[in-house]
């Protein structure tokens, strides 16, 4: 252990969470040969190979899965130890690594990356967008702006108000078939199991045949697409739906189908002025969006 680089052992990690070496190297925000080129030189070091290159990805060999259990923990440890020691800095200068999905990234965050870069120009933002949650706690990012009404509870976080959630069909579509109210006679865009989990997916599993389903998806971004092209009604989030001129909102948004949006950050980095910054401009921006609404308050 004591011959090998920590950077090695972090693109061995990080092939290993992705499954891939372009995984790895969005991921690490580096190109494809430098993540090659480190795992290449790590194996040498070790005279054993690491990954068997399968048809489906990146797979641990035995010794892999050896070293991988040996390193279980350490990576937490020194991201642990990067963070207090990054906790000191207080100046407006630096990177910040912003994580969020591509819907938020269309649809509200790219105005405000541009107005924050031209607050504190010595800031470097780095953007990775990811419909997964991307581990803070690993500093895949430092700061992330998510939908979610159940956000991780070991990160702190702002709530910044919350997205509705709307019925929608192209005009061209609701022309035709305005006169039908039952939802099971329309044809439907809905989302793929990927996304089971969100309430809009369990709303329409409930009340849409599947049979009346004529595409599903694994974006929310290309379910506006998908409505705007014909293929039925879908449930869009509103801030997205409202601005495309060939919508049209059929249906009031549901109270059910409401998303809390999150601001959230790692507890190490409360000191670290940039993050601070950061995290202050974008609950104050978006609390003031007219597509953002408040929180509803608890009964």
């Amino acid at each position: 252990m004591h011959s090998m680089n920590w950077d090695d052992l972090r693109v061995f990690l990080t092939v290993d969470s992705a499954g891939s070496l372009a995984g790895a190297a969005r991921a690490l925000a580096v190109n494809h040969s430098t993540v090659l080129r480190r795992l290449n030189k790590l194996e040498s070091n070790l005279a054993v190979r690491l990954f068997e290159h399968l048809p489906t990805g990146y797979t641990l060999t035995a010794a892999g899965e050896a070293l991988r259990d040996r390193l279980h923990g350490v990576e937490d440890e020194i991201g642990a130890a990067q963070r207090q020691l990054s906790g000191l800095d207080t100046a407006l200068t630096g990177v910040i690594r912003i994580t969020t999905t591509d819907t938020l990234a269309r649809g509200l965050l790219m105005p405000r990356l541009a107005a924050f870069s031209a607050k504190h120009p010595g800031i470097e933002l780095q953007l990775v967008v990811n419909n997964r949650f991307s581990s803070l706690t690993k500093r895949e990012a430092d700061v992330a702006l998510r939908g979610s009404n159940d956000p991780p509870g070991h990160l702190l976080g702002r709530l910044a108000g919350r997205m509705e959630t709307a019925l929608y069909a192209s005009r061209a579509y609701w022309r035709a078939q305005r006169r039908t109210r039952e939802p099971a006679a329309h044809t439907w865009v809905a989302l793929d199991e990927s996304l089971a989990h969100l309430a809009q997916a369990r709303w329409v599993a409930a009340h849409v045949p599947d049979e009346r389903i004529a595409l599903r998806v694994d974006s929310l971004s290309a379910m506006v697409d998908a409505v705007r092209a014909g293929l039925g009604v879908g449930f869009l989030l509103c801030f997205l739906g409202d601005r495309e001129r060939d919508l049209v909102r059929v249906a009031e948004p549901m109270a059910t189908l409401d998303t809390q949006l999150w601001i959230l950050a790692h507890p190490d980095l409360r000191r670290v002025a940039r993050v601070r910054a950061c995290t202050e401009f974008l609950y104050e921006s978006l609390r003031k969006d007219a597509h953002v609404q408040p929180p509803r308050k608890k009964p």
